[in-house]
């Protein structure tokens, strides 16, 4: 599944040159954990006695759903990661057993928050229960994980452009570099603003820090047209051989 995926992300930006043909044993190691990390999302689940459980248990497949997309977004950034630069020295893996660990701790916390908000939001009630004056607690809780998860993204694609004459990276790859890097930070920053948001609001409003999240998308739509025009720069500086 890495290579089919990592030959749609040689399609998607063919100047960047992929050095991880193979699936090295830290990508394996990683796999194992996200695949636990998905049965956590469901193993609390038991199998339905009466048809009234069965619909029951099927109000969470919404809230299933949008945490298992997350852990695949995160995957995905994974993959993208270890197929451009097939890093395995000591601080590689070390940022990606700290980035494993923060996975596994935050299925929990993730799969309560999707469920709390989509069976509120479409059956008026959820199987979980919290608190108002508890709601800042978890948005933090939640928002913590998220910044920590792309802060640690953040560091792994820096040690990737401080190592740029071992990867041989051409002045183009190690301007996608940057830009990924910077991508990183752009997510966590958001995930920064939703914590003090929930710090601050007053009691009954804290629940408006998760909108913060939908900034993600015009902040992305901003920072990648300049980066785009800046690319083209870059390109057209670059000396054109005969």
């Amino acid at each position: 599944m890495r290579k089919a995926v990592g030959k749609k992300i040689q399609e998607a930006n063919k100047s960047f040159r992929l050095r991880g043909d193979e699936v090295i044993r830290i990508e394996a190691f990683s796999d194992a954990v996200f695949a636990f990390a998905v049965t956590l999302l469901i193993v609390s689940l038991e199998v339905p006695k009466s048809f009234a459980e069965l619909m029951e248990t099927m109000k969470g497949f919404f809230a299933f759903g949008i945490s298992f997309l997350f852990l695949m977004l995160i995957w995905f950034e994974h993959n993208i990661f270890f197929r451009r630069y097939a890093l395995d020295d000591v601080r590689t893996i070390f940022l990606n057993g700290c980035l494993l660990f923060i996975v596994l701790f935050y299925v929990y916390p993730l799969k309560f928050l999707a469920t709390l908000v989509f069976n509120s939001a479409m059956y008026a009630e959820s199987p979980v229960e919290i608190e108002q004056q508890q709601v800042p607690a978890l948005m933090c809780i939640y928002g913590a994980g998220y910044v920590i998860i792309y802060f640690l993204f953040f560091l792994m694609y820096a040690h990737a452009s401080a190592k740029k004459e071992q990867l041989e990276l051409t002045p183009s790859e190690f301007f996608d570099t940057k830009t990924k890097m910077w991508a990183q930070l752009i997510l966590a920053s958001v995930g920064m603003l939703s914590i003090v948001l929930a710090l601050v609001l007053p009691e009954g409003k804290s629940g408006i820090a998760g909108y913060v999240y939908f900034l993600i998308g015009p902040a992305f739509t901003v920072f990648y047209s300049r980066r785009t025009k800046a690319k083209k720069r870059l390109h057209s500086a670059e000396p054109q051989v005969v």
